[in-house]
C-alpha cells in the first residue's frame, strides 16, 4: 500500500507541473493564483513538502480543473482491442471514460432506404466521418452527401438513414447511449451492436 501511496503522490505532483507549464505559467503565476508562495508550489512540485488536502483544492481550482481530475489514478488499459460483431460488419470501442458511449467502424455497401418510413428517429446525438469513398446521409427532408474526411453530426430525433453512394464506404461513428439504443432494433443504414 505505502508503494501506491508514493506512485500517487508523485503522479499528482507531476500533474500539477504539467498543467502550470501546459498554461504557460511560472512557478510565480500559478503561486499568485493559488494564493501560495512561489517556495511552498516549488517544494511541492519538487516532492520536498507534504501534499495537503487544502493546497491540493487550492491548486486545482487555479488550474481549473477538479480535484478528482488530479488525484485520478492512471488506467492500465491504454491501448484497447475492438470487440468484433461479424455478423454486422462491425468493429466496436467502449469509451471508458463516458459510460454508454461507442465507438463503431463499419463499411457500407447498399445505399440508404429510399423510402421515408425506413428512416428512424429517436433520441440521442450520433457523429461519424467518412474513412473511406462516400456516405448519403437521410437527414429528415435533406440528402446529404458526406465525403472521405468529412464528418456529420446531428440530433437523432430527425428521421435519419446512412448508406454508401457509388461504391462501398467505411465510417466512424461515435453514437452515445441513446442513438446506440435506438439503432438496435432498427434496420437499414448505419447499426451500431447492442
Amino acid at each position: 500500500m505505502k508503494q501506491e501511496d508514493d506512485d500517487l503522490d508523485g503522479l499528482v505532483r507531476k500533474r500539477i507541473r504539467a498543467l502550470r507549464v501546459a498554461q504557460g505559467w511560472s512557478l510565480e503565476e500559478l503561486a499568485t493564483r493559488a494564493r501560495l508562495s512561489q517556495s511552498t508550489l516549488s517544494r511541492i512540485e519538487n516532492g520536498q513538502r507534504r501534499l495537503a488536502l487544502d493546497s491540493l483544492v487550492t491548486l486545482a481550482r487555479a488550474l481549473d480543473t477538479t480535484l478528482d481530475q488530479l488525484v485520478e489514478t492512471a488506467s492500465d488499459d491504454v491501448v484497447l482491442s475492438p470487440m468484433i460483431d461479424g455478423a454486422h460488419g462491425l468493429l466496436r470501442w467502449p469509451i471508458r471514460a463516458e459510460p454508454g458511449m461507442t465507438v463503431m467502424r463499419q463499411r457500407l455497401t447498399a445505399p440508404p432506404p429510399e423510402d421515408p418510413a425506413r428512416m428512424r428517429a429517436h433520441p440521442g446525438r450520433e457523429w461519424l466521418v467518412v474513412l473511406s469513398g462516400t456516405a448519403t446521409l437521410m437527414l429528415g427532408h435533406r440528402r446529404l452527401r458526406v465525403e472521405t474526411d468529412q464528418a456529420a453530426e446531428f440530433p437523432t430525433m430527425l428521421p435519419h438513414a446512412l448508406g454508401a453512394e457509388g461504391g462501398p464506404c467505411e465510417i466512424l461513428g461515435i453514437f452515445d447511449r441513446d442513438a446506440r439504443r435506438g439503432h438496435r432494433n432498427g434496420d437499414g443504414g448505419a447499426q451500431p451492436p447492442p
